[in-house]
């Protein structure tokens, strides 16, 4: 198991308004694509759905039921299979695609080749009835899995849909026809589909709808309800919705604490889950509150791999609490735990995130020399890794160690490191389609450290790409694009192009408002750029409209925003002198 959370994001805010809002940094993919894959879902299991209709399917092949006495009976039926057997021809396609999808069978062309013709088959001689319809779905399922392992995102998706929208049908023309159990499987390979193209908002959406299927199908108690509440907790968490997610999470946990007691593994990694939210939050003492009684479940259970993870997020609450000393010492402990691990690969991931959130703390403290020595370990490790192993998945971490990296080279002003380990990341996240969200974010901070050097040209491509890709992810209206769009407005004004400004700063304020509320600081300050941006094009009229909305938000913050109240108040003053006259002085901030 990935860990579940990495520390703060870096807060553009503190820099220049912020690109993200305080909150975590991205955690690891949650969840991610395995996580949905029928073919591993231990805690939540589906019926097997895939015999249910078939009737006569298991004797198509007697009682085979190893690959190479399926494919040998296969051979041997197909040659004695003539007109008017279109229909067994079809169900042992069906059922011999089936099995070679649920083994993960090498050769994934030859399982795409069997669902095909079973679909065609199926679809032409299946009949036209529910019974029907239930084949021709389970073939367009192992369509849409196969191209899914094949990375044929969009194939698998076109697949998927139509197998969704048959059962629609089927359930809107008959009120008997039970297809829930298939529908779940859709439902959950069209969550894995989409988060694996980097479309994490959709697949909550399925994500959703088998939950309320999996409540129908086992009752709301049931451990399967429990993990699925848990699934969608993380998914939320994945995308930066900690307030969506902490419900979740506490269904989940109370659900399990019911079924398997309070001591279970299940229970540990709730309590892990609810230390990334809390954290998310900005409640840092809840979270290393639930930190610790995870590790202590996991210690008392003997669940090691998660435990060293664990401690390594502990340390990055007790940074976030200002708990330097106490952080170095939970990471020196982690340390010393490492050298007892067999896996060479668990020891190298582990060595890379303690020398980060060592050299987090020790930044902190204010020790630039030994933070940089930490990072320099860590790069080297991770450059090792990168060398000795290209696959998608180990480029995903890489490429999340070298952002880690670069984060802290930001918070000690070294940016040309920064952007060049930003650069790589971005290299590397090219590879996994599911992790736009993370190569948006890093375009982001490239140009935002473009921007503070003066180098705006530079940083308007950059800033571009952030808000593409976090459309792409989250759709139109995430939070997260709002503060793209500002940063990107900032950007434009420094270009001297008020008119572009004006029009994202808009679009800004919108989401913002739509998203937090037209109250939320942001959102008034918005209207704060909107009105320089006016100011700078000569409509002096639109400028004081704007400009009165922030004095009003800021008012209604009370005490908390005096002194921004008293600078929206003076840059009225030099908008009403400019209507007076021109050339008069005018203040900016």
């Amino acid at each position: 198991m990935r860990r579940l959370t990495q520390p703060i994001i870096q807060n553009f805010s503190r820099i220049l308004s912020d690109f993200l809002p305080p909150t975590l940094k991205k955690p690891s993919p949650l969840p991610s694509p395995s996580t949905f894959d029928i073919r591993n879902i231990a805690t939540n299991p589906v019926p097997n759905y895939r015999n249910q209709n078939l009737h006569s399917n298991d004797s198509i092949f007697g009682s085979e039921v190893g690959t190479e006495e399926i494919l040998e009976s296969f051979e041997a039926l197909e040659s004695t299979l003539g007109k008017g057997d279109e229909m067994k021809y079809g169900l042992a396609c069906l059922k011999v695609a089936q099995h070679l999808d649920s083994i993960g069978f090498e050769d994934r062309q030859k399982t795409l080749d069997f669902a095909d013709k079973a679909f065609r088959i199926l679809n032409d001689h299946g009949g036209d009835d529910e019974h029907r319809s239930i084949k021709v779905v389970m073939a367009l399922h192992v369509l849409g899995s196969v191209n899914y392992g094949m990375k044929r995102f969009d194939e698998s998706l076109g697949f998927l849909n139509k197998a969704d929208k048959i059962l629609v049908k089927c359930q809107r023309d008959s009120e008997s026809f039970d297809a829930k159990p298939i529908m779940l499987a859709i439902q959950l390979q069209l969550a894995t589909t989409k988060t694996a193209m980097g479309r994490r908002e959709e697949a909550i959406l399925h994500l959703r709808r088998c939950l309320d299927l999996k409540i129908k199908m086992f009752g709301s108690d049931s451990t399967e309800v429990g993990a699925a509440y848990r699934d969608l907790a993380e998914a939320y968490v994945a995308i930066i919705k900690f307030k969506e997610a902490l419900p979740l999470c506490l269904k989940a946990m109370e659900n399990h604490a019911g079924k398997l007691g309070s001591n279970s593994v299940e229970i540990a990694h709730c309590r892990r889950l609810l230390g990334v939210i809390y954290t998310g939050l900005e409640e840092h003492h809840k979270a290393l509150e639930q930190n610790q009684l995870s590790q202590k479940l996991m210690k008392n259970l003997n669940v090691d791999s998660d435990f060293n993870d664990a401690e390594i997020e502990a340390a990055n609450i007790q940074i976030a609490l200002g708990k330097y000393d106490d952080a170095i010492t939970t990471l020196k402990n982690v340390m010393k735990q490492v050298g007892k691990s067999t896996e060479e690969e668990d020891k190298s991931r582990t060595k890379v995130s303690v020398y980060i959130t060592m050299a987090r703390a020790l930044c902190y403290q204010e020790k630039s020399v030994d933070a940089k020595r930490c990072l320099e370990i860590a790069s080297e490790i991770l450059k090792s890794r990168e060398e000795n192993d290209q696959s998608p998945e180990l480029s995903g971490e890489i490429a999340e160690g070298y952002t880690d990296i670069a984060e802290i080279y930001e918070k000690i002003s070294d940016f040309d490191i920064a952007i060049s380990l930003l650069k790589k990341s971005i290299c590397l996240f090219d590879k996994i389609p599911q992790e736009i969200y993370a190569q948006a974010n890093a375009y982001g901070r490239i140009g935002m450290l473009l921007l503070m050097t003066g180098k705006a040209e530079e940083a308007t491509p950059y800033l571009k790409n952030a808000v593409e890709g976090l459309k792409e992810s989250f759709g139109p209206k995430h939070y997260t694009i709002g503060y793209a769009y500002k940063i990107l407005g900032i950007a434009y004004m420094d270009l001297d192009l008020p008119e572009s400004a004006a029009q994202v700063f808009a679009i800004a304020r919108d989401i913002i408002d739509d998203t937090l509320g037209c109250d939320h600081r942001d959102s008034i300050n918005l209207c704060q750029h909107i009105a320089n941006a006016y100011d700078s094009i000569g409509n002096y009229d639109v400028a004081i409209e704007f400009q009165k909305l922030a004095i009003d938000g800021w008012s209604r913050h009370g005490p908390n925003a005096e002194e921004l109240l008293q600078l929206a108040q003076i840059r009225m003053e030099d908008f009403q002198k400019k209507i007076a006259g021109p050339g008069r002085f005018s203040r900016k901030f």
